[in-house]
């Protein structure tokens, strides 16, 4: 886990300078700060996963299959939600 600022938005500006676009694209959609406080408390979680994958992982077709599974999983987390 990031030690930025905990309602910040990723991706954090600069530290993923350099990957993929593919990469860049699905990962903004993670983004949680925007959100009211209880769906915070769900898409949050699942936000920051991201970000450590994408910390963790090279670029490519499996990383991007996964983000975008992973994005499946947050929206319908989040719907569960309301």
């Amino acid at each position: 886990m990031s030690e930025q600022d905990p309602t910040a938005p990723i991706p954090v500006p600069g530290e993923f300078d350099g990957r993929h676009p593919g990469t860049l694209g699905l990962l903004r959609f993670f983004t949680w700060a925007h959100l009211p406080a209880h769906l915070q408390d769900v898409s949050r979680p699942v936000g920051e996963l991201a970000e450590q994958m994408v910390r963790t992982l090279p670029d490519g077709p499996e990383l991007t299959a996964g983000l975008r599974k992973l994005l499946e999983a947050k929206d319908c987390f989040v719907r569960a939600r309301l």
